[in-house]
């Protein structure tokens, strides 16, 4: 922490945590406590009961999390692949050059959400390329969304490449795609993985354009959470969204597992 003295350490964390647990916290205690509630006492969720889970961890909901988990891998691998490709194909670019490629990748988060699930909707509902009523649009629109990030993220990380690795890969023979391969990939692993963690996360919770894409048969997490609570089930609903942040924050360790093991290779 920058603050040195004791006094200013004391009013920072005060203010930290006058902000953090209002604006960030509360909220998700309220919803963890709700999953374990059966009705309302004024205010506060009461009503203790495991009931809500057994329902979460079954049936349409699992099938739903299994829906969530398998776009998400799906959308974050496509997303990492080509994110780092651009990237890389970017750092060749001269300066004007870079800048359209990042606004190309940035314009889907530029805009709102369900005005790319209406894009991707209108653009592959006819022949050539019929998509629509398909899993593949939901993993296809998921995957236009999370790409600007793992772009922003592999450039970010590029930029800060020693080229003297390269250079004396090279000076030694080796081909530039083997310099690719063997060097220049393995440097960026770090943050390749911290990339993928970021589009799965954002993945996990995209629920605008999916809205307006997803199949009967495929019907991710956030949108059961969604339809739960619109039919009265809160207390239903706050399990089954428990079930998503922990789902998710497990991969996400697992990532960060794998992220801090490649940052000491």
């Amino acid at each position: 922490m920058l603050v040195h003295s004791k006094i200013g350490r004391w009013a920072a964390w005060s203010l930290f945590g006058l902000l953090f647990l209002p604006l960030f916290a509360l909220p998700l205690l309220v919803v963890v406590a709700a999953s374990f509630s059966s009705h309302w006492s004024g205010a506060f969720p009461s009503g203790p009961t495991t009931g809500n889970y057994a329902a979460a961890v079954r049936g349409e909901s699992l099938q739903a999390l299994t829906t969530s988990l398998v776009t998400a891998v799906a959308a974050s691998l496509l997303a990492l692949a080509v994110g780092t490709w651009a990237a890389l194909a970017a750092a060749t670019l001269q300066k004007r050059g870079k800048r359209v490629m990042d606004a190309l990748f940035m314009l889907p988060v530029a805009v709102p959400s369900v005005v790319v699930g209406l894009a991707v909707l209108v653009a592959f509902s006819r022949p050539p390329v019929l998509l629509n009523g398909t899993a593949s649009i939901v993993v296809l629109a998921h995957t236009i969304l999370v790409t600007a990030f793992a772009h922003q993220s592999v450039s970010a990380a590029i930029v800060r490449l020693d080229p003297a690795y390269e250079q004396a890969a090279a000076s030694l023979g080796a081909r530039p795609a083997y310099v690719l391969w063997r060097v220049k990939l393995p440097l960026l692993l770090p943050s390749l993985t911290a990339a993928a963690g970021l589009c799965f996360a954002l993945s996990m919770g995209e629920l605008s354009a999916t809205m307006m894409l997803y199949p009967p048969d495929w019907m991710p997490l956030p949108v059961r959470i969604f339809t739960a609570t619109d039919r009265g089930s809160l207390f239903g609903g706050s399990a089954v969204a428990v079930v998503l942040m922990a789902a998710t924050l497990l991969v996400l360790l697992a990532v960060s597992r794998v992220r801090t093991r490649a940052s000491y290779r």
